[in-house]
């Protein structure tokens, strides 16, 4: 069976359920907070909001406590390396989305057996910066869905379509706005 996999991705930080409740119904959430300690309650109350509102519901960097707490999948960010969470049992249409920047980054992703990638940064000029000539031939070397992370805006969303992306992550696109249409190509 398929893992039926969000096109749109939201990264939060913190739990703002009237912002959550406008975005549009197809944005899963991936709440990551690397710099604090991990609030269990916090992580319950976003889990049992997104249930609510038939949202996926996915947490950074931590696939013990996604499987405990019975959430939607786990996100592994591109400095987790560990090839072991191959090892835990994962329920049912459990996600494992993981994030690169490179090749080398790609291959430990796809070791770990993720079901779509995350390949950045497509347009915002940061150290990880790939451009669109980089991220399209980074992306032709897997076989793995490929999502576009990294300076999405509203202005550079139709050179996402060129790129035939799976979909897109973003933190300040969905912040700039309530309901935001989304592409309808993708």
């Amino acid at each position: 069976m398929h893992k039926i996999l969000p096109k749109y991705y939201y990264f939060i930080d913190r739990f703002d359920k009237n912002h959550i409740k406008n975005l549009d119904k197809n944005i899963a959430i991936i709440f990551r907070r690397y710099n604090k300690k991990v609030n269990i309650s916090e992580i319950i109350k976003i889990k049992n909001f997104c249930r609510i509102y038939g949202r996926k519901f996915l947490l950074s960097n931590n696939i013990r406590l996604a499987l405990k707490l019975d959430l939607n999948g786990v996100y592994l960010p591109s400095f987790n390396k560990s090839i072991k969470i191959n090892t835990y049992s994962k329920k049912t249409n459990f996600l494992v989305l993981g994030s690169a920047h490179n090749i080398k980054d790609i291959r430990i992703k796809e070791q770990q057996n993720i079901d779509a990638i995350f390949l950045a940064s497509i347009f915002s000029k940061k150290k990880t910066y790939l451009g669109l000539n980089k991220f399209k031939i980074l992306k032709s070397k897997t076989k793995t869905k490929v999502i576009a992370l990294g300076g999405i805006k509203k202005n550079n969303l139709k050179k996402l379509n060129l790129l035939n992306v799976y979909g897109f992550a973003a933190i300040s696109f969905f912040n700039k706005t309530k309901k935001r249409p989304l592409l309808r190509g993708l």
